[in-house]
């Protein structure tokens, strides 16, 4: 497989990694959690009481007999195993008997513990509300036997191993299980609705805060990223955090130890439903949030409104028992702020790149107003070189070549053409800017981006043809010879090339999320330039053939245009000379537009 091939295949995984993980079992295969029955959907199960019920047709039983087994709820659910086991011995994960399908397009068989057909589950992510299947009770059955069911509402709200009924053989005096049947309650931390929004009032004084964009205030400004941090009491063994963001799923933000994603300490505000939920993660590399809980957060209050997520609650410095994930809050961090979409609770890869403050922040230090950026100066200069290199240098020099050559003929410099001194130091000016802007997505990535599609690819197609283009020039033929028809073809058509594919480029460039510019502002700017680039070229297209139309007239029938034919050639080269200029400081006009999109990111 080449190269490219292997990077698109790379690049779809990652897509489907990120963008569908409601559906890892959505097919129903779950025979990896037979044992315990536990979805693997990185979410605590629940430990409310569950709108479902299992039952079935009878209490007692005989071997081979066939019992009818329901499921059913007040409310829809996407998938559930359900199983049967001795209920005097329910350490053992060993399955009872088999199972009969009643609709096979709904359900299906499960092989676990190499037992064919003893457990059941959904084919699909499809919702309903009733499921009956039939147990077929083996000839060598325990007295007493108890079903459970593991039931997914949706992705991130399910109940895990619900007991349902016991059926006893028939003679066996019915008691309860030896083994409490009903699973441990999981430690969860209650949280309250806010009173009110959060404000900005008293950062720097009495609280520290990463601000974006700059001087923003979370109580009136919708799309004002909020993070304070406030120490508590004398003693200052604990840590408020306030944060707030666009209500589109999540905000999270997290502590790292430099600004790059991955061994990071986070903790995330996600919308499910009309809640908010506020937890504690850790991410390893550049992947979904591992070891999801609330443990050591206390205090936990959230608020859902006026488009905007917000929530608060509070961690000690120092955890005592403390995971190594959770960090030490009496360091030094890099904090990360960044948001995205929320399926049913669950986090979906965030769109564009996290806000990483430019320096680093004790938690526990004093107050102070902390700015953040999501570029790197790094990739805005990358951005930056590579406009500069083809909105403004490369596109005048390419207009000089193609427009520009029979005017100035009296004037040289150093012994050349103005002309084409003016184009070839424009283009080399270009080609060095490309190489240098090149290089810099490497120096930052360490390497080659695997999520970036085709952009690199097309930078390094633009970088090739660039670097071509001047080797081509180097070893042109002399004007006079009959071989130079082939440079000129060949130096106009890899030059108009080059200046495609470098605008493809760009608009793809402004999309990535390392340098995401505002949209769809930024690609307005770029369609003008498109256009403005374009119209200037066909006016001069027209001139040109005007010009060319009028010199082919013959002396007898033009005697008066040919009178006037040095008036209006000055006339015609302060006109183009006019046009140079509009362009150069139109180009410059709508570079300085997306400049400073570049700066303000």
């Amino acid at each position: 497989m080449s190269h490219v091939g292997l990077c698109c295949l790379l690049f779809v995984s990652v897509l489907v990694w990120y963008w569908v993980p409601a559906v890892c079992y959505a097919n129903g295969k779950v025979t990896k959690v037979c044992g315990s029955m536990e979805p693997h959907h990185r979410a605590p199960g629940q430990t409310t009481h569950s709108p479902y019920r299992l039952e079935t047709n009878t209490t007692t039983f005989s071997p081979r007999d066939r019992i009818q087994v329901i499921l059913s709820g007040t409310s829809f659910f996407e998938g559930f195993l359900l199983q049967a086991r001795d209920a005097a011995n329910q350490g053992s994960v060993s399955m009872v008997g088999t199972f009969t399908l009643t609709d096979p397009k709904k359900t299906q068989l499960l092989t676990c513990n190499k037992h064919e057909g003893s457990a059941v589950s959904h084919t699909s992510d499809a919702r309903q509300t009733e499921v009956v299947v039939i147990w077929n009770a083996p000839t060598d059955a325990p007295k007493q036997v108890q079903f459970f069911v593991t039931v997914v509402a949706h992705f991130n709200l399910f109940w895990v191993k619900l007991p349902g009924p016991i059926i006893y053989q028939h003679g066996v005096t019915p008691h309860p299980p030896h083994l409490d049947t009903t699973p441990p309650p999981v430690q969860t931390t209650t949280s309250s609705i806010l009173p009110g929004p959060f404000t900005a009032e008293g950062c720097g004084q009495s609280k520290s805060c990463l601000l974006v964009p700059p001087g923003c205030d979370p109580k009136d400004d919708p799309d004002c990223f909020f993070l304070s941090m406030t120490t508590e009491g004398p003693d200052k063994k604990s840590v408020i955090f306030e944060l707030s963001g666009p209500a589109e799923g999540y905000v999270a933000f997290a502590l790292s130890w430099d600004t790059w994603m991955g061994n990071d300490d986070v903790y995330m505000c996600v919308k499910d439903g009309d809640r908010v939920s506020v937890s504690a993660a850790f991410v390893s590399g550049r992947t979904h949030p591992e070891d999801q809980s609330q443990s050591g957060l206390s205090s936990l209050s959230w608020r859902l409104a006026d488009g905007v997520i917000q929530c608060r609650f509070s961690r000690p410095v120092k955890l005592t028992n403390q995971e190594p994930a959770r960090y030490d809050l009496d360091q030094e961090y890099f904090l990360f702020l960044a948001n995205g979409y929320a399926q049913y609770g669950k986090v979906w890869k965030h769109s564009r790149q996290p806000i990483i403050s430019t320096q680093r922040k004790r938690i526990t230090g004093p107050p102070e107003v902390l700015r953040g950026s999501r570029g790197t100066i790094i990739m805005k200069m990358h951005g930056a070189l590579m406009l500069l290199a083809w909105m403004l240098t490369g596109s005048v020099g390419t207009f000089i070549a193609s427009f520009y050559k029979p005017d100035w003929p009296n004037q040289t410099v150093l012994g050349q053409k103005v002309w084409f001194q003016v184009h070839r130091g424009l283009m080399m000016l270009s080609v060095t800017l490309t190489i240098v802007a090149f290089c810099l997505p490497f120096f930052y990535r360490k390497g080659w981006s695997k999520g970036a599609g085709v952009h690199p690819y097309l930078g390094c197609c633009v970088l090739a043809l660039s670097v071509i283009q001047p080797i081509i020039a180097a070893i042109r033929p002399s004007p006079d010879s009959h071989r130079r028809y082939i440079f000129n073809w060949a130096h106009w058509g890899i030059g108009s090339v080059t200046e495609i594919m470098a605008v493809a480029a760009m608009f793809l460039g402004m999309l990535q999320s390392s340098l995401l510019l505002p949209q769809p502002w930024a690609t307005h700017v770029l369609i003008g330039y498109v256009t403005w680039l374009a119209s200037l070229r066909f006016l001069l297209l027209m001139h040109k053939h005007l010009y060319i139309k009028k010199s082919a007239l013959g002396s007898d029938d033009t005697q008066a245009i040919l009178s006037d034919q040095s008036e209006h050639g000055r006339w015609g080269s302060f006109i183009k000379s006019l046009i140079l200029a509009v362009l150069a400081l139109g180009n410059s006009g709508l570079l300085m537009a997306l400049l400073s999109s570049i700066a303000e990111i």
